[in-house]
């Protein structure tokens, strides 16, 4: 009970960027003032927050403001990507210390990829000067499936020498620092709820576009894993009942209608010279390409992006539905080229599809992460790992 209070006071403070002072924290968390003055009194102690000046109205003692401490902690975040690395160093409020974006080799084994993640990590301490003591771990985002309680990946797409790693020991093993694997869908959850402010509370589902296409549930304030650590997985939602076949033998899913290797191939087959007449560009180049012959006036390509927002709309109603979130969060690498379409386009969509709209509306939008999320949120996953408050470590395990 003591280490839950401890974070909910931590969690309190973090989650108010003006800082508190110990009344406020009382009155906040409904601790006993004696409690919190203790336990502010050990954080202090632990350099995880700061006394940030005094404010006072009127009569009696002025009252000292805390804040987080941002040097108290650090951690670090990796997404691995079948197209590239992303590093991410955040300190104890989220902001990011240093980022860094390195090509993958797609040919190149599992133990040559946790070498190079290894020394990378390394060379990013070294830069910042951040001493080892002072970081609480380093986390991992990947694409699913994943084996959740194992810390494995399993046959992460267009790595074609990786099958199984264990790559969470693996890792530990080269850093000799706590190590955590999730989805990457699970770690951009993770950095909204961390450092995406009003966005990252409450009930959410939290769209990631990235090279595929997946979702992060948070319910309360709590987020969703499943038994496998494999929650979120859409790709065999149907989008657009009269799309192609998909490999599940139905039509119109997700993965066959939304990715943008999918959205890229419609536009080639329409004719979009913008994305035709483009060689062996990467699908980054090849949707930023169409999303600005949209802007200058084609339009058989605006036609086009119009489709894709609806069929996501379509999509992601199934989720809003079934979980009854509040609103909907947007983010991934290539959510940049996307969200003036889709913030023109969803919310009234996404509402006229809601069976719930009578009872509450549904908002939309993008993810207040500004680098990296699945890096960012890797590294938060950290953070929410050991500061943030667990209801779980208040059940007693057998024999206690």
């Amino acid at each position: 009970m003591g280490e839950f209070n401890f974070s909910v006071i931590l969690d309190a403070i973090r989650r108010s960027p003006d800082g508190l002072s110990r009344v406020e924290l009382a009155g906040i968390v409904g601790l006993a003032a004696q409690t919190v003055s203790n336990i502010c009194r050990r954080l202090l102690n632990q350099n995880l927050i700061v006394e940030a000046g005094k404010y006072g109205h009127g009569p009696g003692k002025p009252r000292t403001i805390l804040k987080l401490n941002p040097d108290g902690m650090y951690a670090v975040g990796v997404h691995l990507d079948p197209v590239e690395m992303n590093y991410a160093l955040l300190d104890l409020t989220g902001e990011v210390v240093v980022h860094r974006t390195l090509p993958v080799t797609p040919d190149a084994d599992s133990a040559e990829a946790v070498r190079v993640m290894a020394a990378e990590i390394e060379s990013i301490l070294d830069e910042a000067g951040i001493d080892r003591s002072k970081v609480a771990g380093v986390g991992v985002a990947a694409p699913g499936p994943i084996d959740g309680p194992a810390g494995a990946v399993i046959n992460p797409p267009h790595l074609p020498r990786w099958g199984r790693v264990e790559l969470r020991e693996d890792l530990h093993r080269a850093l000799k620092l706590p190590v955590l694997l999730d989805k990457d869908v699970t770690a951009a959850v993770a950095a909204e709820i961390w450092a995406g402010g009003q966005s990252g509370t409450g009930s959410f589902a939290f769209i990631y576009l990235g090279t595929g296409i997946g979702a992060g549930i948070v319910l309360d304030d709590d987020v969703i894993r499943g038994s496998s650590g494999n929650a979120g997985e859409v790709g065999h939602i149907i989008a657009d009942p009269d799309g192609p076949p998909c490999d599940c033998g139905r039509r119109g899913c997700i993965k066959v209608t939304c990715m943008p290797e999918n959205i890229l191939e419609e536009a080639a087959k329409a004719g979009i010279s913008a994305v035709t007449k483009l060689k062996d560009a990467s699908l980054q180049e090849g949707i930023a390409a169409l999303v600005r012959a949209a802007k200058e006036g084609d339009v058989t390509a605006n036609a086009l992006l119009d489709r894709v927002a609806e069929r996501f709309g379509t999509a992601v109603s199934v989720l809003t539905n079934l979980l009854d979130v509040d609103h909907v969060v947007f983010g991934g690498p290539f959510w940049q080229h996307f969200e003036a379409k889709f913030l023109e386009k969803l919310p009234e969509l996404l509402n006229q599809l809601s069976v719930i709209s009578a009872v509450h509306g549904l908002e939309v939008v993008g993810t207040s992460v500004s680098h990296d999320v699945g890096a960012v949120g890797a590294a938060c996953l950290v953070l929410e790992d050991t500061f943030g408050p667990n209801a779980n470590s208040l059940v007693l395990a057998e024999g206690e």
